[in-house]
């Protein structure tokens, strides 16, 4: 199934326009003509049913026939991840995240972060573009890139389950000894380097239970996956 996203329709629409290069990719590439039937999401959590009532080449235009309401996660997920060195490697870990499950994403800049700059814009159209190959109807939230001291400032009195996973060798705990399911979880994942004893410390400070993702040592944007997938593990059944 083709899924279309469309951030402007909602469950009362009658009707819905596509801009110039959705429209091509409608009509030169899908083929797509009159009476056809397109699937879309506006990433809220509703599926639409729309039927093309006007297939041109720069302005198609369906009529929303069926709205369907979809079933949120069962738990919350925020993973605060600092930005790798390739950039390649944050936006592979953008898609798989988004194909699992996740509802919200922060780049974090750490002491011994390499990058320091994110491609928003391009990082948002592969989280859209997950969402529609994995048919979800929910977006995962991507907020702007953020000091690690001023993310761990803003999230003192957060009432989330609150984990940093890093790789100096302290007491840690397993994610599942700590996370029920239908949770809140906010997971902090630092740069290759890992994140600074000063970091760690302060992060413990603020409420930040150390956890560990398992023996091996993983590279950030592995270990941000095993944090996504271990989470989804927990709230399955």
């Amino acid at each position: 199934m083709q899924l279309f996203y469309h951030p402007d329709i909602n469950q009362s629409s009658k009707e819905v326009i596509f801009d110039k290069e959705e429209s091509r990719h409608i009509v030169k590439v899908l083929r797509k003509s009159d009476g056809d039937i397109l699937q879309l999401t506006n990433g809220n959590g509703f599926f639409f049913e729309a039927k093309l009532i006007s297939s041109e080449p720069k302005r198609c235009v369906a009529a929303v026939i069926k709205v369907e309401e979809q079933v949120p996660l069962p738990y919350q997920l925020h993973l605060a991840v600092a930005p790798t060195k390739l950039n390649e490697r944050y936006e592979w870990f953008l898609e798989k995240a988004t194909e699992i499950g996740i509802s919200e994403i922060t780049p974090i800049i750490c002491d011994h972060s390499e990058r320091k700059v994110i491609k928003a814009a391009r990082y948002r159209k592969i989280i859209q573009s997950a969402m529609k190959q994995s048919l979800k109807a929910y977006l995962p939230r991507l907020n702007p890139a953020v000091s690690f001291k001023e993310f761990i400032a803003a999230k003192a009195h957060s009432e989330e389950i609150k984990c940093i996973a890093h790789c100096e060798k302290t007491l840690k705990q397993s994610l599942k000894s700590i996370v029920k399911p239908k949770s809140s979880v906010l997971i902090l994942i630092g740069p290759e380097g890992d994140f600074s004893s000063e970091e760690i410390h302060r992060a413990k400070e603020e409420g930040f239970i150390p956890v560990s993702l398992g023996s091996s040592r993983l590279r950030t944007e592995t270990a941000a996956i095993a944090a996504c997938h271990s989470i989804a593990f927990i709230n399955e059944g």
